[in-house]
């Protein structure tokens, strides 16, 4: 009999010090299971399942997606030679089965913690990881890259592309398939196919289709009538023949493309691939001889294998759960019910989803665009309020802001919410289609600067640089969640331009919203555009900042008031036109001046430097220090940790300040910390 893979209620609650696995005991690496059974290779996936469960409800991570490919992991092991034959797991969320497998199962602990192991696939982490990862659609292209190279190299090992339907709607993906086809490069291709296309499409509980033609063509093939009856014609051919071998020749057969041809042909087919499947995910058995097959024959060219699975799979309150419990914090394995803490605030994404409803309740024409994070951008809160008038274009941020453009042309007010890293996928059309035409799209930019377990592939620290050098581009950053729901309002008004807001992943302030002239609708208040505001005001130094960095100048200021230093804090508030008046104001009137951002080289700062250059006013006594993110990417850690590391919280910046002013010598960070006070202080 088979191994229920489901694990209960009442085996979690016998786990003591986590759950029993005495056959993962014995796999450190991949080579370990070659000759595992069937039986065994279905024990070894449950005890995989278990301790993914275990391990992720201590530490928080992706879950849902990891246990949908539990089986498809073990035979992908089981069948191939890794590091060998390379298995690249796109975006890389689902890796964590991976990584279990493949000498990491004792450092699973430390996941998307600093210097532990990353939450997705990376090549310096492991050589059981040939290619990096963290953005979607990219595992094609690397493993055709890959295929090729090895031709050229004249070696025989095997590239495998693990990729889900998701990943599948992004242009690249297609982009690669055809190139894949048109060269007929020896390479497979699995897809994922657990009929989400895109994990946060499905935060509203909705229940809504998933985004995209891609979805009814792959219901289409699981559904067809005519390949259903001639995969029972073949296992009654397969029987009829002598021996092992026809049965599993037989079983890809029954699975493969030629069972159909003409009107039955698959979009896969037309790219040139060779088409397999559906196949259960599921049925570790099925899995291996499958891929066993694939493997084993010569000059397929490209092979893609459809598999069928459940995200959350095994785990009932994961399969219970709307979002199938993919990412999440720790949680109680039994219940599954998460360790989540109240918030003095709600995140920075409600803010602007709520300020963007109260502003589509004014103004019929405002639109919400997305990039199939309708949970991660808060737009599924503005869905709830404007089904039709919100947009999930699936995993396709190039056509998100050219589409955004076309509503523009006709008149609308759309509103493209997506993450700052993700956005980098579409800066040719950001020029080109929008500021090029001065068209009013409206960029919101979740997630910018550092986004702490998410790490460098989701760091959103470069967007003031590549979007303020843009032409006709206004870029604004709020302080606080008041001068976001300002700024969104801001955006809904300039109408002869495009315009991006840029804001923090976390929890606001817990500004008083009265206080700042919010009522509880969440209308925000247009704000004179290039105009920035005085937060503080002092004479021995200027701290010009924008975003949330304003309120680490803040802090800052304190501990400098507090060494008799005193310092006027410039709340910036666009990158974009910059408020001139105000920065030569202050450059005339202070003796130094620290620019602060949580961005790259090239953005806020050098912004201001250009202009205070080109005024003459770096011609005089003045000095200027620019602090930005440093020139090298910061892996994942929590946000402290990673602020620390930037060198921008409050005491570097007071440290700075102090240095600048020659007033604090080397250790100045040091002396600030341990409560040292300046001369003048005395």
């Amino acid at each position: 009999p088979k191994t229920n893979q489901k694990i209960t209620e009442t085996e979690i609650k016998a786990w003591a010090g986590g759950p029993s696995t005495p056959l993962l005991d014995t796999v450190a690496y991949p080579v370990h299971m070659k000759n595992f059974t069937p039986r065994q290779l279905e024990q070894l996936a449950k005890e995989v399942r278990s301790e993914t469960v275990s391990s992720v409800s201590k530490t928080g991570g992706h879950l849902g997606s990891s246990l949908g490919v539990v089986e498809l992991t073990v035979a992908l092991h089981h069948v191939f030679n890794t590091p060998e034959d390379k298995i690249l797991f796109d975006v890389g969320h689902q890796a964590y089965p991976h990584k279990i497998l493949t000498g990491r199962r004792s450092r699973m602990g430390t996941i998307r913690q600093q210097d532990g192991l990353s939450g997705f696939t990376n090549r310096a982490e492991s050589e059981y990881d040939p290619f990096g990862a963290g953005h979607s659609s990219t595992s094609i292209s690397a493993g055709l890259g890959m295929a090729v190279g090895r031709d050229l190299k004249g070696k025989g090992n095997h590239v495998v592309a693990v990729i889900g339907d998701g990943a599948m709607t992004g242009g690249m993906a297609y982009e690669a398939m055809n190139n894949a086809g048109y060269m007929d490069t020896n390479m497979i291709v699995v897809l994922n196919d657990n009929k989400q296309v895109s994990l946060p499409t499905q935060y509203n509980d909705g229940g809504q289709d998933p985004v995209g033609a891609l979805s009814g063509t792959l219901s289409r093939i699981q559904s067809n009538k005519q390949l259903r009856e001639l995969r029972e014609v073949a296992k009654g051919i397969s029987k009829q023949l002598p021996g092992p071998l026809p049965e599993v020749t037989a079983k890809l057969d029954e699975y493969a493309r030629g069972m159909i041809s003409g009107t039955g042909s698959t979009l896969f087919e037309e790219l040139g691939m060779y088409y397999v499947g559906p196949v259960d995910g599921h049925n570790l058995e099925d899995l291996v001889d499958i891929l066993n097959e694939i493997k084993n024959t010569d000059s397929l060219g490209p092979v893609l294998l459809h598999v069928i699975t459940e995200k959350g799979k095994g785990y009932l309150p994961a399969e219970e759960a709307s979002d199938k419990m993919h990412g999440v914090v720790t949680y109680d394995p039994a219940s599954g019910k998460q360790n989540k803490k109240p918030a003095a605030a709600q995140s920075y994404t409600n803010f602007f989803a709520d300020g963007l409803v109260a502003e589509a309740q004014q103004d019929a024409r405002v639109v919400g665009v997305h990039a199939a994070m309708g949970g991660g951008t808060g737009m599924n809160r503005f869905e709830k309020h404007f089904p039709d008038r919100t947009f999930d274009v699936g995993i396709a941020e190039q056509h998100a802001v050219t589409f955004a453009a076309g509503l523009a042309c006709e008149g609308l007010i759309p509103v493209c919410a997506i993450y700052s890293t993700f956005l980098q996928r579409a800066y040719d059309q950001i020029i080109h289609d929008v500021a090029l035409q001065k068209l009013p799209v409206r960029f919101a930019l979740d997630r910018a600067g550092l986004v702490g377990a998410d790490g460098a592939t989701h760091c959103g620290a470069f967007d003031l640089a590549y979007l303020s050098c843009v032409p006709n581009m206004v870029v604004m950053a709020p302080s606080n969640e008041a001068e976001l729901l300002h700024m969104v309002a801001t955006s809904i008004a300039i109408d002869d331009g495009p315009s991006a807001v840029r804001f923090p992943r976390g929890n606001g302030l817990g500004v008083d919203l009265a206080e700042a002239g919010i009522g509880a609708n969440l209308k925000g208040t247009p704000l004179e555009v290039g105009k920035g505001v005085v937060r503080r005001s002092g004479s021995d130094v200027a701290l010009v900042a924008i975003g949330q960095a304003v309120n680490s100048a803040m802090a800052a200021a304190q501990l400098l008031a507090d060494q008799g230093v005193q310092a006027t804090v410039v709340d910036a508030r666009f990158c974009k036109p910059l408020d001139t008046q105000l920065l030569t104001q202050v450059a005339q009137e202070h003796p130094a001046v620290i620019t602060v951002e949580e961005g790259s080289v090239g953005g806020f700062g050098s912004h201001v430097l250009q202009h205070l250059a080109l005024s003459g006013l770096l011609d005089g006594q003045v000095k200027v220090r620019p602090m930005t993110l440093p020139d090298y990417f910061i892996e994942h850690g929590t946000p402290a940790q990673q602020i620390e590391e930037a060198g921008l919280t409050a005491a570097h910046i007071a440290s700075t300040a102090l240095n600048t002013l020659s007033m604090g010598g080397r250790d100045s960070l040091e002396m600030l910390s341990s409560g040292w006070t300046t001369p003048k202080a005395r």
